[in-house]
């Protein structure tokens, strides 16, 4: 019986490791696969670009509330001394949020200290450009956020799990 018992617990064990495994959060696209090349339409090679679609799956239940992040570091140092460009900050998405949808890109700033996002405009080559989602034990509510160190700052500890997505883009030569 007691070895009945010790198996029990291992298979529970297991089971709940596995249940926690497969709760992990994620981002992805419908607009485009990790490593894959960002459309055009949501760069600044198109007139007005929206932000892609985005989808967050596995958010951990003890989450309250979610941020997005999306940078390019791949800038040259020549045009930004951090070689990295912020195109969209976005915080305190509620934690039940299956994602962004297109155009939904007024929401956050970016590193203009604009409203909104800023699509993929490489001045040099392809660059890859990382969407990052987060989901903080907390909501950041009036935290004084007015670039991405700010928002860092105000999650430090508080980050409960974390995805990524990355795309390149090139932009076109005219």
């Amino acid at each position: 019986m007691r070895k009945r018992l010790q198996y029990a617990a291992v298979a529970l064990a297991m089971l709940v490791v596995s249940l926690n495994a497969s709760a992990k959060i994620g981002i992805k696209s419908s607009a485009f696969t990790a490593g894959a090349s960002i459309p055009l339409k949501y760069t600044c090679d198109a007139q007005n670009p929206p932000n892609p679609p985005l989808q967050f799956t596995g958010v951990p239940k003890t989450a309250k509330s979610l941020v997005l992040i999306m940078f390019d570091p791949d800038v040259p140092k020549t045009l930004m001394p951090t070689g990295e460009f912020d195109h969209w900050l976005v915080w305190d998405i509620a934690p039940d949020s299956k994602g962004i949808k297109e155009g939904e890109n007024s929401q956050g700033l970016n590193g203009m200290g604009k409203a909104g996002y800023v699509g993929p405009c490489p001045p040099d080559r392809e660059h890859r450009y990382f969407f990052r989602l987060y989901a903080l034990d907390v909501k950041l509510g009036n935290a004084k956020i007015a670039n991405r160190k700010d928002l860092e700052d105000a999650m430090k500890s508080h980050i409960i799990d974390q995805a990524e997505l990355m795309g390149r883009y090139e932009k076109i030569k005219k």
